[in-house]
């Protein structure tokens, strides 16, 4: 179905609810900070409702996004890196490098990574922004993961979550060791 035939309450419908979530709005938050109506927004995001151009800027400007977002239709992002793709950056204190798989798009807060390490050097990395979370799994081999004082021995299907605000360190026990990355901003 093409922008053109799509029905356009159902548009508006799936795009109200995405960004509404998106923000963390309940239906009355937004409603209270678009300055509508709670019943008014509950049956434009049933597809039901007729909207005015002006209840659609007021909703956009309350969900701090343009208002043609709210009549776009949203499609599937489908995105493949094969082994070896990906914009890479080796560190300067350890045999260690970074690819960057997906960066952080403008609706989420974090970026996905696939390190590639030797043994025999720790990565130290300082203290990112505040209120940092980083994920990391093992897909391949063994390492001390976590916050500088203690890190956690992992091993192949392990995960370990901690907070990036802090100093923290992965040295690789085995060559090759492979890990995924999910930082939270």
């Amino acid at each position: 179905m093409t922008q053109s035939t799509a029905d356009p309450k159902k548009i508006i419908s799936a795009s109200l609810q995405r960004e509404r979530l998106k923000k963390g709005y309940s239906l009355g938050k937004l409603a209270k900070v678009a300055g509508v109506s709670k019943s008014t927004l509950s049956q434009l995001e049933a597809g039901v409702g007729n909207p005015s151009i002006e209840t659609l800027w007021s909703l956009s400007t309350a969900l701090e996004i343009p208002f043609s977002v709210l009549l776009e239709q949203q499609k599937p992002i489908v995105q493949v890196l094969r082994k070896g793709e990906g914009t890479a950056v080796n560190s300067g204190q350890a045999d260690y490098k970074a690819i960057l798989l997906a960066n952080c798009p403008a609706s989420a807060r974090r970026d996905l990574y696939l390190t590639l390490v030797q043994p025999d050097e720790i990565h130290h990395s300082q203290p990112h922004s505040k209120g940092t979370i980083e994920h990391v799994i093992i897909a391949q081999g063994r390492a001390l993961v976590g916050l500088e004082e203690e890190p956690i021995e992992l091993n192949p299907g392990d995960y370990i979550c901690y907070p990036g605000d802090q100093a923290h360190v992965f040295r690789a026990l085995e060559k090759n060791t492979m890990a995924v990355f999910v930082t939270e901003h």
